[in-house]
C-alpha cells in the first residue's frame, strides 16, 4: 500500500515559548496563522533558601528539545512535513540570569530567577533622606532575600538622588532585573569569579542560553539577545541601544561577558540538531525571532501604534502600552523599556509597563490557603451566584504593592465585611481586585502619555473568566 502523501501547507514558523513555570513549542501556518502542533512540558522552580528562586539551565533546554521532538512527533502523525518549517523564534521569561563555560558548554551556577510567589521577597525602597515613600520617579527597590546587601551597597554609590540607573535604563534599581543577580553571582560563585578570570564566562538571559545552545554551544553557538531583553539587564542604554560602560563599571560587570544586542526580527543563527531525531529536519533552519515574554505578546496582539496596550493575566498583571518612537519616563511609577525593533534597519519601539504583583495568585490563594474553591474555575461560578461583591473589598497585597504604588510594607487587606458577607462575595471582590489594580496602571499611563486608552486587548489564562472580562471593561469604561 502506497504511503499517504504529506499535506503541503506552505511555509511554517515554529516558536518556543520558554517561561517561568513551563516551556512550549508551537507549529503555526505562516499564512493562516493557524496552530497547527504543540507540545507543553512544566519546569521545576527551586527554593534553596527562603526568598532564592532558582531554575536548571540544563533542565530548562532540555525540555526545549523536548518539546521540539515531541511537536515534530505530533506533525508528522498528522502527516504534516516538518521540513516546511521555514523560520524559529523564540519567546522568554526576562530578567533571569544564566552564566555558562563558553568552553564545556555548562552552566556555573543555576538560572537565577526573580521572587514571584507572594512572601518570598524583602521589599526595600530606597527613598530621598527624609522621606517616608518613594516620590515620584524616584528608585523603588525590592529585594529577595540573596541580593538585599548587594542592592544596599549599590545604591549607598549613586550620588545624591539623581536617578542614575533609571535615566539611562528607563528602570529602577531592584533585584528584579538581571544586573544585580549577576553581580552576586560575581561576588559569591567561586566557579563563576574563575571562568570570568580566564575568560571562559559568558553570560545571558534565558534567550542566550537558549540561541547560543540551539546554534551549536561549544561548536559555534551564536551569543546574543535582542533589544527587549537586554533593557531588563539594567545594563543597557534604552537610548544608544548599546551595552553601556557607565553603568557595566557602575555594577563592576566585565563588557566581554555581555551578549552581542541584535533587532528582535534579523537572522541570529541556523538550528543544529541532530539527525537521529525527528526534529532533525530542522537542521539548519534559522533562529531568526526574539522577544522577552511581554514583548511578544505586545506583538501578539499586534499593539503596533502608539497608545495601544495589552495586558496578560496571569500569576500577576503585565500591562504594556506602545509609546512608539518617544521614551517616556514615567511619573507615576511605571516602567520605561523597548517594546520591539522588528529588523535591523527598522526604527526601535518603546513601552510603558505597569505590574500588578497578585493577580491569578490571588484566586490560588482562595483555593490553598482558605480552600473556598477547589479548582480555579470554580471561582467564576461562585462569583456569577451574587453578582456583586455586597460592599465587600479585598487587597490582595501579600508581598507589597507593585505600579504605581511601589509600597513594599503594604500588606493584603478584605474589609467591609458583614454577617451577610459569603464566600460567593469574597470571590467576586478577589476578581473586582484584578481590575481594580489594572484600572490603576491604565490611569497612570494615561496621565503618562496624556492620551487616554481607547481599547485593551487582552490574554493570558484568567481571561478564560468571562465575568471577569466583563467586569475589567465596566471599571475600565473601554472594551
Amino acid at each position: 500500500m502506497a504511503a499517504a502523501k504529506k499535506a503541503v501547507l506552505g511555509p511554517l514558523v515554529g516558536a518556543v515559548d520558554q517561561g517561568t513555570s513551563s516551556t512550549r513549542f508551537l507549529v503555526f501556518n505562516s499564512k493562516t496563522a493557524e496552530l497547527l502542533s504543540h507540545h507543553q512540558v512544566e519546569i521545576k522552580q527551586e527554593f534553596p533558601r527562603e526568598g532564592w528562586v532558582e531554575q536548571d539551565p540544563k533542565e530548562i533546554l532540555q525540555s526545549v528539545y523536548e518539546c521540539i521532538e515531541k511537536t515534530c512527533e505530533k506533525l508528522e502523525q498528522l502527516n504534516i512535513d516538518i521540513s516546511n518549517i521555514k523560520a524559529i523564534g523564540v519567546s522568554n521569561q526576562r530578567e533571569t540570569t544564566v552564566v555558562w563555560d563558553k568552553l564545556t558548554g555548562e552552566p556555573l551556577y543555576n538560572a537565577v530567577a526573580a521572587p514571584v510567589s507572594p512572601g518570598s521577597s524583602v521589599p526595600v525602597a530606597v527613598v530621598p533622606s527624609g522621606s517616608s515613600v518613594p516620590a515620584a520617579g524616584t528608585s523603588s527597590v525590592w529585594l529577595d532575600l540573596r541580593t538585599q546587601s548587594t542592592v544596599e551597597n549599590l545604591s549607598k554609590r549613586i550620588p545624591g538622588n539623581n536617578n542614575f540607573v533609571k535615566s539611562k535604563t528607563g528602570l529602577p534599581l531592584s533585584t528584579y532585573f538581571s544586573a544585580v543577580k549577576l553581580r552576586w553571582l560575581l561576588d559569591n560563585v567561586r566557579k563563576v569569579q574563575m571562568a570570568v578570570e580566564e575568560n571562559r564566562a559568558l553570560f545571558g538571559t534565558i534567550d542566550s542560553w537558549l540561541i547560543w545552545s540551539l546554534t551549536g554551544g561549544v561548536n559555534g553557538g551564536v551569543h546574543c539577545t535582542d533589544v527587549t531583553n537586554a533593557s531588563r539587564t539594567m545594563l543597557f542604554n534604552i537610548h544608544s541601544l548599546e551595552w553601556d560602560k557607565e553603568l557595566c563599571e557602575f555594577f563592576g560587570i566585565p563588557m566581554e561577558i555581555l551578549p552581542n544586542v541584535r533587532s528582535s526580527s534579523e537572522i541570529y543563527g541556523l538550528m543544529k540538531i541532530s539527525h537521529s531525531l525527528k526534529a532533525g529536519a530542522l537542521e539548519g533552519v534559522p533562529i531568526s525571532g526574539c522577544l522577552g515574554d511581554q514583548s511578544a505578546a505586545l506583538v501578539g496582539q499586534m499593539c503596533f501604534q502608539d497608545g495601544q496596550a495589552k495586558n496578560t493575566y496571569g500569576t500577576g498583571c503585565f500591562l504594556l502600552c506602545n509609546t512608539g518612537h518617544k521614551c517616556v519616563f514615567s511619573e507615576h511609577g511605571l516602567l520605561t523599556t523597548v517594546a520591539y525593533k522588528l529588523g535591523r534597519d527598522k526604527p526601535v519601539y518603546y513601552a510603558l509597563e505597569g505590574s500588578v504583583a497578585i493577580a491569578g495568585a490571588v484566586i490560588r490563594w482562595l483555593r490553598d490557603n482558605l480552600g473556598i474553591i477547589k479548582s480555579s474555575e470554580e471561582i467564576e461560578k461562585l462569583a456569577k451566584e451574587v453578582g456583586t461583591s455586597y460592599g465587600c473589598y479585598f487587597v490582595p497585597a501579600f508581598s507589597g504593592l507593585y505600579a504605581p504604588y511601589w509600597e513594599p510594607s503594604a500588606r493584603g487587606i478584605i474589609c467591609g465585611l458583614t454577617q451577610f458577607t459569603n464566600k460567593c462575595h469574597i470571590a467576586f471582590a478577589a476578581l473586582e481586585a484584578v481590575c481594580f489594580q489594572t484600572r490603576e496602571i491604565l490611569d497612570a499611563m494615561n496621565r503618562d502619555c496624556g492620551i487616554p486608552l481607547s481599547h485593551l486587548q487582552v490574554d493570558g489564562g484568567m481571561t478564560s473568566n468571562k465575568i471577569l472580562m466583563q467586569l475589567q471593561a465596566d471599571i475600565l469604561y473601554i472594551p
